[in-house]
């Protein structure tokens, strides 16, 4: 069975600290148990979670759904939000942990990436060049979840255009993103190389969707 990557990013500093990470962390739950339900999901999805500040940490290694289990997101004491590091760092685990296609078999599907962020960041010259790394590797999509009071939509602007904004930070709305999340995943059977990017379900009314 070809297998599906997913890699979820969450900023773990700043806009996540306190009650929104306990939140982010019950949603992934949630997350995990609808997209158990789902057949193609349960045999094809493959799940990581890397969280950011000052540097980046895979809490959890490339794992098949049926095995998941949702780590501890420790929140750090120093402030920092280095986006740019981060991205550069989820740029060489797909490297190393997505199968390409060729023409003797075939490979994973297209990885999917989610991050959740305030979209600021700490490292504003590696943010630029790790742009240009996103845009050469082929996800099948990238969706930017801004969370908190001070955000900026300019940087993520310029890597994706699937950005949406939670109006509350509080664990009934971090649950109905996550479901939309979930809803999004199962959608994505697409292969590695293909031209269209996945095409996502509409968000919950909890979701805005940033123009």
């Amino acid at each position: 069975m070809r297998r599906l990557p997913v890699y979820i990013l969450i900023q773990t500093s700043g806009a996540m600290r306190g009650e929104p990470i306990e939140a982010i962390k019950t949603g992934l739950e949630t997350m995990v148990a609808s997209l158990r339900q789902d057949p193609f999901a349960l045999e094809s999805v493959h799940l990581s979670i890397i969280t950011f500040n000052r540097s980046p940490e895979q809490a959890l290694p490339l794992t098949e759904l049926e095995n998941v289990q949702i780590p501890p997101l420790a929140q750090p004491v120093a402030a920092g939000t280095h986006l740019g590091e981060a991205l550069e760092f989820v740029c060489r685990k797909a490297d190393a942990e997505v199968v390409a296609s060729t023409p003797e078999r075939k490979g994973d599907w297209m990885p999917l990436l989610f991050i959740m962020c305030d979209g600021r960041v700490s490292d504003a010259q590696l943010f630029r060049q790790a742009v240009e790394e996103v845009k050469r590797r082929n996800f099948g999509s990238i969706v930017v979840c801004l969370v908190g009071g001070k955000i900026n939509d300019e940087n993520v602007k310029q890597f994706t255009d699937k950005i949406v904004n939670l109006e509350t930070a509080d664990g009934a709305t971090f649950r109905q993103f996550f479901k939309w999340v979930s809803s999004s995943v199962s959608a994505g059977n697409r292969s590695i190389g293909a031209a269209d990017e996945l095409p996502l379900p509409p968000p919950p009314p909890e979701v805005h969707t940033v123009i």
